[in-house]
């Protein structure tokens, strides 16, 4: 079906169309609505409804004769670990922890909090909790103790899962020292915590709160699927960066499994028993969705990396989990693919290994600049995907439907918006812009199934944080344009969006050009005070390996492309050359700490930061802003 025959099909029938989608699962009870918009702003979905998401991404598949067919695939890059589960291995290990915690009172609507590193107990734990119908929490795996015990107090789970320990390269992260501050310091204390305890080290376990992994699952009786209702919730993700009172994403069962479902056929093109590999973490939405529940649901094989794209040991890590387990769509962050292409600029180690498996590359979590795209897409010769979404939507609201045939790849542009998203580009008086020209990027209610209907325990911040600002919109954050053709070019979070003299500029529109430089392998643009003009753009530049020209020679450079290509209303006259940007864990680049910093204003080092000595040697060089 062409991509124009599947919009006219949505918009046509928009209930109908996810209502045929939802008749592919299997459901224990069949809804009363499709779809009930009195219930909430932005819609419920399949209310009356009753699933389990467990049993049709395990149950099912089994049921119907795929047992063997293999599930999950654990490659961990750290220990040389491989270890694969076939659907029926997969579906009695969740069966029996699920026994084990319901023996220990675990049970609907209980909240989980699963604290864990990138093994296959993470994705059992998460599926057990499903199982049983409670809602689990997913906290990034040594994330800091303060942070943990706000999500702590925020969800109040019966139970924590957790391990001693994480692997990054290098160094050895302890999990449980986090876990006990964390829990220390919080006002709420679950019943019980699991530890799994890894043989690169042993964890001391608290008498009468702790119990290791292995002791609570042995003799436990295997537990069978609870079916719940299709608005009841599956998850909750604390958005990444938060500080204060978290802000906790809620996603249902139903609309949740159908978006999927829909999404794993026909965005990324994958059938049943193809090797699908989300480069993530399950800490963030992309691991939710597409490590765990979509690959399943669809009944694909799921990698699961315990790695990273560089380090572990070297540039083509990515390449050679490609060609062990003959990947056909692989899914990772732009970032990702800058660090790759900043040690290996030639790509001279994909040709150790055999990648003609891989069907597609698909690039999500920040705006994939046109260079990243090309380098990519010359190197690996398949089709590379931007798509756009968010924790918010749990799948993508544009993108390029690999499964119904791709319409034309244009570099910069996330796609097309997707059934289900009615986006608009709206001005701050709330009008249509005119195609190419940037405003806030918003979707028209209800929202697609999947999407966030709710904040865990707080209503009304929901509605003040996405459904206030654009009446009858949702407020995605995000600034960009549609063109001409509908395709959408999403630029910045509307935040990043600075005004030169009067001039509305995109950062995102001047790191395009500034990446496109042969010596550039990531570079980040943020808007800095300018007693002048207001604010002008400053530019971080990370080099390639192996460049010649001197770091002054490429900032004047810099400047002159950024002059020549966007001209003088940019006021772009400062770039500085630095070892490494900060970025979140998910990959996000911190623009706005780099503005306080070159502004000399305070900032606070987010608890997700992947490595803080980054912001200490970038003040030393660009600014005198001082850590709150």
């Amino acid at each position: 079906m062409s991509y124009a025959a599947l919009m006219s099909e949505w918009r046509r029938d928009p209930q109908g169309f996810w209502a045929a989608a939802a008749g592919k699962l299997h459901w224990h009870r069949q809804w009363d609505q499709i779809l009930d918009t009195a219930a909430s702003p932005s819609g419920r979905w399949f209310t009356g409804g009753e699933l389990n998401t467990a049993y049709n991404a395990l149950d099912r598949h089994v049921e119907a004769g795929a047992g063997d067919r293999t599930a999950l695939i654990f490659d961990s890059a750290m220990t040389g670990t491989r270890r694969q589960y076939s659907y029926s291995e997969l579906r009695d290990e969740v069966a029996v922890l699920a026994g084990a915690l319901s023996a220990r009172g675990i049970g609907r609507g209980d909240r989980v909090v699963i604290y864990m590193p990138m093994v296959p107990e993470a994705v059992i734990g998460m599926l057990a909790c499903a199982r049983l119908g409670a809602i689990h929490s997913v906290v990034f795996g040594g994330f800091a103790a303060a942070e943990l015990a706000t999500r702590i107090d925020d969800a109040k789970p019966k139970a924590v899962l957790s391990a001693s320990c994480g692997l990054e390269p290098g160094r050895l992260v302890a999990y449980k020292p986090l876990l006990d501050a964390a829990l220390d310091s919080a006002s709420h204390q679950p019943e019980f915590c699991v530890v799994l305890q890894r043989p690169e080290l042993a964890a001391e376990l608290a008498a009468g709160r702790d119990v290791d992994w292995l002791e609570c699952v042995a003799g436990a009786e295997a537990a069978g699927c609870t079916p719940v209702l299709a608005t009841d919730p599956l998850y909750i993700l604390y958005t990444s960066g938060t500080t204060g009172q978290p802000k906790g994403i809620v996603r249902d069962n139903g609309g949740h499994a159908v978006a999927l479902l829909w999404s794993m056929e026909h965005i990324y093109g994958v059938e049943p028993g193809d090797v699908y590999w989300a480069a993530s973490d399950i800490g963030w939405v992309v691991g939710h969705s597409y490590i765990v529940y979509g690959p399943l649901l669809r009944g694909a094989t799921s990698v699961l990396y315990e790695g990273k794209p560089v380090g572990t040991p070297d540039a083509g890590a990515f390449w050679r989990v490609v060609s062990d387990y003959r990947v056909k769509t692989l899914f990772t962050a732009p970032t990702a693919i800058r660090a790759v292409k900043r040690e290996d600029p030639k790509g001279e180690l994909l040709r150790d290994y055999d990648i003609g498996s891989l069907r597609a590359l698909f690039v999500a979590g920040e705006r994939c600049d046109p260079d990243t795209l090309a380098w990519s897409h010359d190197r690996l010769g398949v089709p590379v995907i931007d798509h756009w979404w968010q924790t918010e939507t749990g799948w993508a609201i544009a993108a390029n439907p690999l499964g119904d045939g791709l319409f034309e790849i244009r570099p910069g542009s996330a796609g097309k918006p997707m059934p289900g998203w009615d986006v608009q580009v709206l001005d701050e008086q709330h009008q249509s812009v005119a195609p190419g020209d940037i405003g806030s990027i918003v979707c028209r209610l209800p929202l697609a199934p999947s999407a966030l209907p709710t904040l865990w325990n707080a209503a009304d911040r929901f509605e003040q944080a996405y459904l206030e600002e654009f009446p009858g919109y949702y407020q995605t954050g995000d600034a960009g344009y549609l063109d001409d053709d509908g395709y959408l070019y999403v630029m910045t979070r509307t935040d990043d969006v600075i005004n030169v003299a009067g001039h509305r500029l995109s950062t995102g529109a001047i790191e395009e050009v500034l990446a496109s430089h042969p010596a550039v392998a990531e570079c980040a643009v943020t808007g800095i005070h300018d007693e002048l003009k207001g604010q002008v753009p400053m530019g971080f530049l990370c080099l390639k390996a192996g460049v010649a020209e001197s770091a002054e020679q490429i900032q004047a450079e810099a400047v002159d492309l950024v002059r020549q290509r966007i001209g003088p209303v940019a006021a772009f006259k400062r770039a500085t050359v630095v070892k490494r940007l900060p970025k979140t864990r998910s990959g996000k680049i911190l623009r706005g700490t780099l503005r306080a910093i070159v502004d000399g204003e305070p900032y606070s080092v987010p608890a997700t930061i992947d490595d803080p000595a980054i912001l200490e040697e970038i003040a030393a060089v660009v600014g005198d802003g001082k850590p709150s």
